[in-house]
């Protein structure tokens, strides 16, 4: 007879806009690439859905080099979202990826005006390898576009409410933690028909060469992700998810599954892994992976019950 004790099982599905995920860990658009280069590491079904990198409506080639720089406590990016264009994703990246994964796919989007949004938006919507659509009103490094709209509630909610009614598939919205009150930008969001919420994206940051006395990155400001903006990320998620009443997905210097349970417990329905991804190309495997035992250990018995702890508290 065996001495080992049988754990009971843990359920790690959550769900997600009315989709039903395996589990709530994710890669953060950005850090991820198309996904399919990632498969050299590691089988993709394992992730609970996957957040490919933003889209534009024409190809982009970003802002130009130096545009990462390490820093203490995480890192500075000013890639300028760099893609090739939404025809070229949709009839390349994509299929491209379905040979290694069959789950969720999260197409994140950008623009610089709000027809931009909905072109984007609506060709996504159409593309069948396309569950949901993320919206980034919230990029802090591209001029005139992103976070020119994730800033002002009225033209967050305009944008939004503008592609909600291009639309059929859920709209999930990526807020910017840049403003002094991301709760009144959430409500607006909910109001003008968003389905759910992604928060925080990076905050601004810079690091100076101190030998040359210039920016490191080449746009002066960028921005800073990693284990340093978690109170932060985690504080905005548990605000927001005291007021609204759509799913919230959280992101800020997730590393490890207590991240995860921390976000969790603040409310979010998922999460998404961004700059750790960068740092260990197996972080969401292992995440996935070591969830059920850390579960587990603290009594919970699926992924559902841990979500909104800290807001019955």
């Amino acid at each position: 007879m065996s001495d080992q004790t049988t754990l009971p099982e843990v359920d790690l599905t959550t769900t997600l806009c009315g989709i039903e995920l395996p589990n709530p860990v994710m890669p953060a658009s950005g850090t991820f690439g198309f996904g399919y280069d990632m498969a050299r590491w590691y089988e993709l079904d394992c992730l609970g859905a996957l957040c490919i990198k933003g889209a534009t409506k024409e190809a982009r080639y970003g802002n130009p080099q130096p545009r990462i720089a390490e820093c203490e406590g995480g890192l500075l990016n000013a890639i300028g979202l760099q893609n090739p264009g939404v025809e070229a994703i949709i009839s390349e990246e994509l299929p491209r990826l379905r040979n290694f994964y069959k789950g969720p796919v999260i197409a994140n989007i950008s623009g610089f005006s709000t027809e931009e949004y909905v072109y984007v938006a609506e060709k996504f919507d159409e593309d069948p390898n396309t569950a949901l659509l993320e919206l980034n009103i919230s990029c802090p490094n591209v001029h005139g576009g992103g976070m020119a709209f994730g800033t002002d509630a009225t033209c967050a909610a305009g944008v939004v409410s503008a592609v909600k009614k291009a639309v059929k598939k859920p709209v999930l919205v990526k807020l910017s933690p840049n403003v002094s009150d991301i709760v009144a930008i959430a409500l607006a969001c909910e109001s003008a028909g968003a389905d759910g919420l992604v928060l925080i994206n990076t905050l601004l940051g810079m690091r100076i060469d101190p030998r040359r006395g210039k920016p490191i990155v080449s746009t002066g400001a960028s921005g800073f992700s990693g284990p340093a903006i978690k109170p932060v990320a985690l504080r905005m998620v548990y605000e927001v998810c005291s007021k609204v009443h759509i799913p919230v997905v959280g992101v800020g210097g997730i590393a490890d599954p207590d991240d995860v349970l921390e976000f969790l417990a603040a409310g979010a329905v998922a999460v998404q892994v961004g700059s750790q991804n960068l740092v260990d190309p197996f972080a969401c495997k292992n995440i996935i992976e070591t969830l059920p035992l850390l579960l587990q250990a603290y009594g919970l018995g699926s992924v559902k019950s841990a979500i909104g702890r800290a807001q019955d508290a």
